[in-house]
């Protein structure tokens, strides 16, 4: 049965914008007193709500009081919800001064969620994870990346990543898993990190493909985590076996952008201590270069240059890293407005960094924009003006979330 939602005020159907580059707010296509036609999971049409009225007369009306307008249902291509604890200790002592290795020499730091997360079992961590994905999905989030990476050992990675799947069935959102075993050397293993590295490659991977738990590897490429040397083998296997790349890179130091363009990962995150070199070289690849304004905030320093990336053409995304120890608020519409102001980027940037472009850093291509034969995900906020979504910096929540072409969310009453 087909459905017809409307009228709304402003349909913006992100449809015929480019994966890369800069945009302008005049490329935008908006549909004014629309309709979205859908059957299934999937849109149909897109257009004048009078006219689909008269076109389909036979279908399921859903009719709206007020002005709204509709937007893609954003994709968070960057999450850490699977995890145990707070790190608020070492939020305060970062913001009293203390540095990074005051805070880990104190019990902090990632090792301090590690331990606390390996302390769960599987279905605590499976309702941590959707009770996360829902208040995401609550304020328009419809796709969801989740990793691994608190875990650090075959068994307790294993333990997180069908958490996470399990999570699944809690959530009406799409969650995409990823398994983020090299996060970091583990302290409590014994050998090199290279030698850990082979172990995860060698007993994680080949579970991974059979229990089909995820398609995605990512790595933590730093000084404080691991070396390109170090990470590129173990990649180039995880390649070689079909699983898809993605990069933490350059967030303190560079190197990681590099290993992520030569392997031709799917994107690289972070990006915050990118130069020239590394955002041409990101601009002349298919690498998404993905932007994490929310670990900026939380660690007090300096936003991915993504201003620079899309003049240089480079495809930007934009995600929410929401997590317990950089990146704990966890509202992508809030940290890409704020990303906007100081980067200088256009709504129609802002935009297709939360929805098409994000999709395309997970290689989707079926979500993100608002057109014929795409997922049924969009969102509608209570205004007659698509300015004001980001005008008002996070706090205009959608007040209906519809998902594969049911409403899943609504606050309009």
């Amino acid at each position: 049965m087909k459905k017809l939602i409307g009228p709304i005020r402003q349909v913006l159907t992100l449809d015929q914008l480019p994966l890369k580059g800069a945009l302008r707010d005049e490329q935008l296509e908006i549909v004014s007193q629309a309709g979205i036609l859908v059957e299934g999971a999937h849109i149909v049409k897109v257009g004048s709500w009078a006219e689909l009225k008269q076109e389909f007369p036979e279908v399921e009306i859903h009719e709206l009081d007020g002005d709204y307008v509709a937007l893609p249902g954003m994709v968070d291509c960057h999450t850490h919800l699977c995890f145990g604890g707070s790190r608020a200790r070492d939020f305060a002592m970062r913001n009293a001064g203390k540095t990074y290795l005051e805070i880990a020499q104190a019990g902090g730091g990632i090792w301090d969620t590690v331990t606390q997360t390996r302390s769960l079992d599987q279905e605590t961590l499976a309702d941590i994870t959707a009770k996360h994905a829902n208040r995401l999905l609550s304020e328009g989030v419809t796709s969801i990346e989740v990793k691994s990476g608190y875990g650090l050992s075959v068994a307790e990675e294993l333990k997180l990543l069908r958490g996470i799947q399990q999570a699944a069935s809690g959530t009406a959102a799409d969650l995409i898993s990823t398994c983020l075993a090299a996060h970091l050397c583990p302290k409590d293993w014994k050998g090199s990190p290279a030698q850990y590295l082979n172990e995860i490659a060698s007993q994680l991977f080949p579970v991974l493909k059979a229990e089909n738990l995820c398609t995605r590897i990512d790595a933590f490429v730093e000084k404080s985590a691991f070396s390109p040397e170090e990470i590129t083998p173990y990649l180039e296997k995880a390649s070689q076996l079909g699983f898809d790349l993605t990069i933490h890179a350059d967030q303190f130091s560079c190197g990681g952008s590099q290993v992520a363009v030569a392997l031709g990962a799917r994107s690289a995150d972070h990006l915050e201590a990118s130069g020239e070199t590394e955002i041409q070289a990101l601009a002349q690849s298919s690498t998404v270069a993905v932007a994490l304004p929310g670990a900026s905030i939380g660690l007090g320093m300096a936003f991915t240059p993504a201003r620079k990336l899309l003049d240089q053409d480079a495809s930007l995304a934009i995600a929410s890293d929401w997590n317990p120890g950089s990146a704990p608020m966890g509202d992508l519409l809030t940290q890409a407005a704020i990303l906007a102001t100081f980067e200088k980027l256009s709504t129609a940037e802002v935009l297709a960094g939360i929805t098409f472009r994000a999709a395309a850093a997970l290689g989707l291509t079926d979500r993100g924009k608002l057109t014929t034969g795409q997922l049924a995900d969009f969102i509608l906020f209570p205004t007659a003006d698509y300015r004001e979504i980001l005008y008002q910096q996070g706090k205009m929540k959608p007040v209906e979330v519809w998902k594969k072409g049911e409403n899943v969310l609504s606050t309009r009453y």
